[in-house]
């Protein structure tokens, strides 16, 4: 047996709770996935060659990321998550640190999705293999035409699915994703997302709303559809907007940890000034290398698996 496979071997036979679950982003997290630099290949030249084609500002730094992705589970740790690596794979990219894109975790199961960035098809199978290891089980994968990734996609409550419309996600990933959850009673609704700078950006909802706690988002209004913003306030969504100054070093993008706490980039703090007058207790880490370099946050680099 391989020494990764012994290492999910033990983690079973310690670890016997492989509860799942996905239609809350603001129950506490228990459970949560993540890839590093080192797993995703950040110290590899033939991979850092292809960090341009890929929509990074600059070639990364391989050290600082690293180590602002462990200070990034530090935090996760520290409010009570288990925190779950990813193994290796020679078929992923510099992408799959943002491992939040390739699946899309149910309570009936895991959702595969299939990346609108070619590159990033293969995490699917990829994630998909590890969490089948860990007794989590699939309900179905996105085929062609269809295209979709998890962060065009949000729940704003445990029967109800919005799913941006983009460069990422087509109208056929979206017809797939609404045709496997009707029968279990969870409505689907589709919204525009804004063409941005093109289809070379990385512009998902989930950069342009964060859900906090239940019915407060963190907004960037103006690039939000009307219908987007339509449909929040008639759902009862309090509307925090993040401080315009920070829009592109991805100040709306924070991860929820569960009764009122927070996860964001250290580097936004005038957002956070904002969040915290509004009650919420803000905890951060640096991520200049590893989250603005390659336009991916706190929700980006984390994959829950399980709140409770």
């Amino acid at each position: 047996m391989s020494t990764y496979g012994k290492f999910v071997a033990e983690l079973l036979s310690a670890e016997k709770d492989t509860r799942f679950n996905g239609h809350s982003m603001v129950d506490p997290l228990r459970r949560v996935t993540v890839c590093s630099p080192k797993i995703a290949g950040w110290n590899k030249p033939e991979r850092v060659a292809r960090s341009k084609d890929l929509g990074f500002l600059r070639p990364p730094d391989y050290a600082k990321a690293q180590a602002q992705h462990e200070a990034l589970c530090h935090q996760l740790k520290s409010a009570g998550a288990e925190v779950l690596e990813l193994p290796p794979s020679h078929e992923i990219t510099l992408d799959a640190v943002y491992a939040h894109d390739a699946a899309l975790p149910t309570d009936y199961g895991l959702i595969v999705m299939r990346p609108g960035k070619p590159n990033r098809v293969p995490e699917g199978k990829w994630q998909s293999m590890f969490w089948t290891m860990m007794g989590i089980p699939v309900l179905a994968k996105i085929t062609a035409p269809g295209t979709t990734e998890a962060g065009d996609i949000v729940w704003l409550d445990s029967k109800t699915l919005l799913i941006g419309r983009g460069y990422r996600t087509n109208a056929a990933g979206i017809s797939q994703v609404r045709a496997l959850l009707a029968a279990k009673g969870i409505e689907v609704i589709s919204t525009p997302l804004p063409h941005g700078a093109g289809a070379s950006t990385c512009l998902h909802l989930m950069s342009l709303i964060s859900l906090l706690d239940e019915h407060i988002a963190l907004v960037d209004l103006p690039r939000l559809a009307v219908e987007t913003v339509e449909l929040l306030k008639e759902r009862g969504y309090e509307l925090i907007e993040i401080d315009y100054s920070e829009s592109q070093t991805l100040a709306c993008n924070v991860l929820a940890l569960g009764k009122r706490r927070l996860l964001a980039l250290e580097e936004n703090a005038k957002t956070n000034d904002k969040l915290q007058a509004a009650g919420f207790d803000v905890r951060t880490f640096p991520g200049f290398e590893l989250c603005i370099n390659g336009a991916g946050g706190p929700t980006c680099l984390t994959r829950p698996i399980l709140r409770e």
